[in-house]
């Protein structure tokens, strides 16, 4: 796969331009989205309230964020294993997996006063980060090899 890769210079060039775009989307993350919770997990949290924030806002930019870094990551699979059939399958993952993550932490904003910050830390990260991407190419490449 990789000897394949490398001689396709098409592919490379789509895969770095798919990189360098998830780069960018969290290289600019404090001027392209609303997240009072970027300054707030960087800070001594654990012992402060949540902070005043607009659940609209926060959800729009989620979604936003979490659409770029998919849009982003299915270029990668896609032109990574050259098959539609995984591109289409991690598009559906992605959007269920979106719906299950931003259900939980809406409802641990939501129900709870003082939410376990930790777990609201790592769903968050989970939406924020191209993170699914990291667990999908292993899987997909084992898959391909155990052919």
């Amino acid at each position: 796969m990789l000897k394949e890769l490398l001689r396709n210079k098409k592919r490379l060039f789509f895969i770095g331009l798919a990189l360098l775009g998830l780069i960018l989307v969290r290289a600019l993350e404090d001027k392209l989205f609303y997240d009072p919770f970027l300054s707030f997990f960087k800070i001594d949290y654990l012992n402060k309230p949540v902070p005043d924030l607009n659940r609209y806002l926060l959800f729009e930019n989620l979604l936003l964020r979490y659409t770029l870094n998919t849009f982003f990551s299915l270029i990668i699979i896609r032109f990574l294993f050259n098959e539609r059939n995984l591109m289409i399958l991690s598009g559906y993952l992605f959007l269920f997996l979106f719906v299950v993550l931003i259900t939980i932490f809406f409802g641990l904003l939501h129900l709870f006063k003082e939410p376990d910050y930790l777990i609201l830390f790592y769903i968050r990260r989970f939406l924020i980060q191209p993170l699914f991407l990291v667990l999908f190419i292993p899987a997909f490449y084992y898959q391909q090899i155990s052919r």
